[in-house]
């Protein structure tokens, strides 16, 4: 097959692994949370404990991620994670029982990790080791894809069909995305060599570039995660506005599906950190818009400028990571991903407590974007801190 037909394919098995396991099987849950808790008599308390589960579950596989070194190994867990996607899904309708649930929430968040950074990081080594770009917007699109997809499906199914069904048929459409995430990813070449017969060269940054990397991702994670936990609620509480909120979740998907490819294309032209700058940027501004404007058309636009800047920000750091490890790619993924998902398990925490004080979740809004303010003021550092790295190096010829 031509090399760039094989890649063609490659890059959509990691898009339909995305859509899989971060679409279906760990962000359908937001989408079908008010129906949960209208058929199935979920509380409160207990959904906000489930979404910390699917972290707590993200980050336990990211954790796993970080410390593997074996391609062979990464291969088995990854396939192992897509047929986990399918089985979790399926288990959120067998019952209503909230320890089952909170038991599939975890293995959902351990295999959106396996498609996140087991998958990627597998790919990413596919492309370099066949001497092609190492550009990953076409493959982040799946992150896109998967919420538009699940938040569309629910809108779609939710007139005739109930939360449980709706599970099952959410089970049914991830064994079809299963067939080509798992027959269309070769399996690894653990030669350490490209296809050219180069040796794969790690080139790891300095300690402290490391260091500040993970702060600013940090900071980016914990302005994600309050937008994007709160903004349905936000919208659903605007007066004339209630019931619109998936709605406002669908537009951060169709903002974040195709973006991945424009970053790419940013930072060819700028450079993967002023991309990053301008990431953040426009995420700060997605996250203050629906407080400072108050409105649909504005929540819609706030949610698209948002969803097409947080997946910019994921897109660029793991491919980044990804370029410094090309024989481990996951392994500086797994620890960006815990500075990043350790923000996710802080910020909703810390909102809700502002939130419930003040009976408005637009002060945590206001935390999220200052937070992301500290984080973009640290990319600038960072900029310091590689001209610095790159005078070392030129000082020791």
């Amino acid at each position: 097959m031509h090399r760039h037909a094989t890649r063609f394919k490659v890059l959509s098995a990691g898009i339909f692994s995305l859509i899989l396991a971060l679409g279906v099987a760990r962000f359908a849950y937001t989408p079908l949370l008010p129906l949960m808790q209208h058929q199935a008599g979920l509380g409160v308390a207990a959904a906000g404990w489930l979404a910390a589960i699917n972290y707590a579950g993200y980050l336990s596989g990211a954790l796993i991620a970080s410390r593997i070194s074996s391609l062979v190994l990464k291969d088995r867990l990854y396939r192992a994670g897509m047929v986990l996607a399918v089985v979790s899904t399926l288990v959120m309708g067998l019952s209503t029982h909230v320890l089952v649930w909170a038991v599939s929430r975890y293995v959902a968040g351990l295999s959106s990790a396996a498609a996140m950074l087991l998958g990627t990081g597998l790919i990413m080594n596919w492309l370099i080791r066949h001497n092609l770009r190492s550009e990953m917007g076409i493959h982040f699109s799946g992150i896109g894809l998967g919420i538009a997809g699940c938040a569309g499906a629910v809108m779609l199914f939710t007139p005739g069909l109930d939360w449980r069904e709706q599970w099952f048929a959410l089970t049914a459409l991830g064994c079809v995305l299963l067939v080509p995430a798992l027959g269309w990813l070769p399996p690894p070449d653990t030669s350490g060599l490209s296809t050219s017969g180069h040796k794969l060269q790690d080139r790891p940054p300095s300690p402290l570039y490391l260091r500040v990397f993970m702060a600013a991702y940090f900071c980016a994670g914990f302005g994600y995660v309050v937008s994007v936990t709160f903004i349905v609620a936000i919208v659903n509480q605007l007066p004339g506005l209630a019931g619109w909120g998936n709605l406002v979740f669908l537009a951060i998907g169709i903002g974040a599906a195709p973006a991945c490819i424009g970053w790419d294309l940013m930072a060819r032209r700028t450079g993967d950190l002023n991309a990053l700058i301008l990431a953040a940027v426009l995420q700060i501004f997605g996250i203050l818009l629906p407080v400072l404007l108050p409105g649909l058309w504005t929540a819609l636009l706030a949610s698209v400028l948002f969803g097409a800047s947080f997946i910019g920000m994921v897109s660029l750091v793991l491919s980044m990571a990804g370029r410094y490890y090309p024989s481990m790619p996951a392994r500086m993924m797994g620890k960006m991903t815990l500075s990043y998902g350790a923000a996710q398990i802080m910020g909703p925490a810390i909102t809700g407590v502002i939130g419930a004080k003040l009976g408005s979740y637009d002060a945590g809004l206001y935390v999220a974007a200052s937070v992301m303010v500290l984080g973009t003021g640290l990319l600038f550092v960072l900029k310091a801190v590689q001209r610095r790295d790159a005078a070392l190096v030129l000082a020791r010829r």
